[in-house]
Parts: C-alpha cells; sequence; structure tokens
C-alpha cells in the first residue's frame, strides 16, 4: 500500500504563513499534510480547531478559552435535526487556514497519498470542560455529540482531499491515551475507549480513508490495535521501550497488513542535540530491537516514518531542521 519508510507529519507546524507552510510539506514529505498553525489563531489549537458546530461551545479568541455551556437554547435539537448518518461537517477557514491554503496548492497535482488529520474523541472530550469545570467525556450525551462531530469532520476532508490522491490517510490524534488509566481519568473506562476510537476508526475507513492513529507517548497498545486502525504512529524516539513490551501484538498488526509509522525524529528541545548521523544510529537501533521479535522482512516493509510529535512547539529553523533529519534517514533505508 505504502512505499517503505515514505515520510509523513503529525500536523501542527510553527509558521504565521499558511501558503509558506504549505510549500515546504510539499517540498519535505512523501505523503505532505495540510498544517495546523497555532500560532495563527487559537482556533487552530487542538481543541478549538474541530469545535465549530459543536452545540454550546463557546470560545472567547482574546482570552483563548473555550468550554460548553448547556442552556435553554435549541443548538442541541437544531444539531440533531441537521444530523444525517453521512453528515460532513466542514472547518471553515478561520479555523483551518492550513487547510485551504493546502487544497490551493495541490489544485493541480495528483498524489500517491495525502494525509489529514483530527483530534480524537478522547482528547477531544477529556480536553474540553463545561461551564462547572467538568470534563465533557463524563456528560454522556456530549461525549456522543462529540464523537459525531468529529466523524462529520473526517467525512469532509476525506471527500476535500479524494479528488488529488488515491489514498487518504486521516491520523485520529490522540496524546490523551497516554494517560489513560491514571488517577486524573480513573472513570474512562478501557471498554468506552475502545468503541470511541473503532466507532471513529470505521468512520474513516467507510468513507474510503485509512485510518491511523497517533499518540506521543505510552499507550495500551494492544486496546489501539484492536480498534481496527491500519497505520499506528508511535513516539519512538522516546517511547520505545514501552512499545517493544507489545511486540505479539505489533506482530499481528503488521501481519494484518497494518502499518508502523515510526515518530523517530523529536519535535522536543532534544532536537538541538541531534544529527543525521545520531538519528541513523537511533533508528537502527530501535529497528534490530523490534526485529529480534517482529519478522524482519515483514517490518521492513510495513515501516512509515515521521518526527515525534508535531512541530508547532518549535521555531521555523527547528521545524526545518526536524524535516531535514527525517529525509535523510529515509535517503539511508529506501
Amino acid at each position: 500500500m505504502f512505499r517503505p519508510f515514505s515520510t509523513t507529519g503529525i500536523g501542527s507546524l510553527p509558521h504565521l504563513d499558511a501558503d509558506e507552510a504549505c510549500g515546504l510539506l510539499l517540498r519535505s514529505f512523501d505523503i505532505p499534510f495540510w498544517p495546523q498553525l497555532p500560532k495563527v489563531s487559537f482556533l487552530e489549537s487542538m481543541i478549538p480547531q474541530f469545535s465549530e458546530g459543536m452545540p454550546f461551545i463557546r470560545i472567547n479568541r482574546e482570552r483563548e478559552t473555550i468550554f460548553v455551556r448547556r442552556d435553554e437554547s435549541d443548538e442541541l435539537e437544531r444539531f440533531y435535526e441537521g444530523y444525517q448518518e453521512e453528515s460532513r461537517i466542514a472547518m471553515s477557514e478561520d479555523y483551518a487556514r492550513g487547510f485551504y491554503s493546502y487544497l490551493k496548492a495541490i489544485k493541480t497535482r495528483h498524489f500517491g497519498a495525502l494525509k489529514g488529520q483530527i483530534t480524537g474523541p478522547l482528547t477531544f472530550t477529556l480536553g474540553l470542560k463545561d461551564s462547572e469545570g467538568r470534563l465533557l467525556y463524563f456528560d454522556e450525551e456530549l461525549r456522543q455529540i462529540s464523537l459525531m462531530l468529529l466523524q462529520a469532520k473526517a467525512r469532509w476532508q476525506i471527500d476535500q482531499l479524494k479528488h488529488f490522491t488515491d489514498k487518504v490517510i486521516i491520523f485520529i490524534d490522540e496524546p490523551i491515551l497516554s494517560a489513560i488509566g491514571s488517577t486524573a481519568y480513573l472513570g474512562v473506562s478501557a471498554e468506552e475507549t475502545l468503541r470511541l476510537l473503532t466507532e471513529m476508526a470505521d468512520v474513516i475507513r467507510n468513507s474510503g480513508g485509512i485510518p491511523g492513529i497517533h499518540c506521543c507517548g505510552n499507550a495500551d497498545w494492544p486496546l489501539v490495535i484492536e480498534s481496527g486502525i491500519q497505520i499506528l504512529n508511535f513516539d519512538a524516539y522516546n517511547y520505545f521501550d514501552n512499545f517493544l513490551i507489545f511486540h505479539e501484538e505489533v506482530t499481528k498488526f503488521l501481519e494484518g497488513g497494518g502499518y508502523l509509522a515510526w515518530g523517530i525524529v523529536p519535535t522536543t528541545d532534544e532536537i538541538a542535540k541531534e544529527s543525521p548521523d545520531s538519528i541513523i544510529d537511533i533508528f537502527q537501533e530501535r529497528l534490530d530491537a523490534l526485529s529480534r521479535h517482529v519478522p524482519r522482512n515483514t517490518l521492513l516493509s510495513h515501516s512509515l516514518l515521521t518526527p515525534s510529535c508535531g512541530a508547532g512547539s518549535r521555531t521555523i529553523s527547528e521545524a526545518i531542521k526536524v524535516f531535514q533529519l527525517l529525509i535523510r534517514l529515509k535517503e539511508e533505508f529506501s
């Protein structure tokens, strides 16, 4: 499905100029993705970007706050009335300037694959509170509404991108998975976690996309694999030892046609100390370690390369360095 060691990215970039960001991505990656630009606007941050259309959502751009306040309005009824089984809900340019620049940049081209992304239902509902400070996840109705909203935005992305590519990848960005099971989230069950991820992945697949999951931390990887995703993107730079524990499940995942997307180039302060040689050495060491448990040919033929996370918190020069290291790594192993 993909050439081994093809490169793609996670989402966020530090740019203020959307066209400049898209140009960099198109030059740098085998599978270009649209840039999320949180430094352009609070609306392009991880939770707000996909909140447009959510009943009772309240955003203050100046104070950079977002929350849900139930009231006596008919917002919820109107959401239900307008929502169909295959609904699409667009992201407007105010919330996704990078996406619209991306469409403009690719409009005369055709790609083997393009990538989009969406904040996952767990991260969305565990990162958003109501006016009483209660996490949205614990409101069963609004948790389900959030899932429906995100599914509709995923369908819309796929519709927009499929005109320019043979394959549309949508990563479900779920950094909160690394905290599930901690004392802060004791009320979040494994069963509900699996349901939300599975239903999100199913919609992406049934809409003609390829579902992946990104988590830049430790996670219950067997549960993630069980959700039916086809690309598993993990932080191989910082959290490889934990990932290695689940080599049996990883083997089955790869033998079933899944792909590992190795997040091997750091997007933290550690990028300052890394060089092409050091990243090549780190990746070779981890590849060798996993191949002691996973058939090497299967592993090599089902590996993609990414940064460890988004580069939105870095400077532009640091983001460029991240991408250059990834390109050099790909050249070494292709």
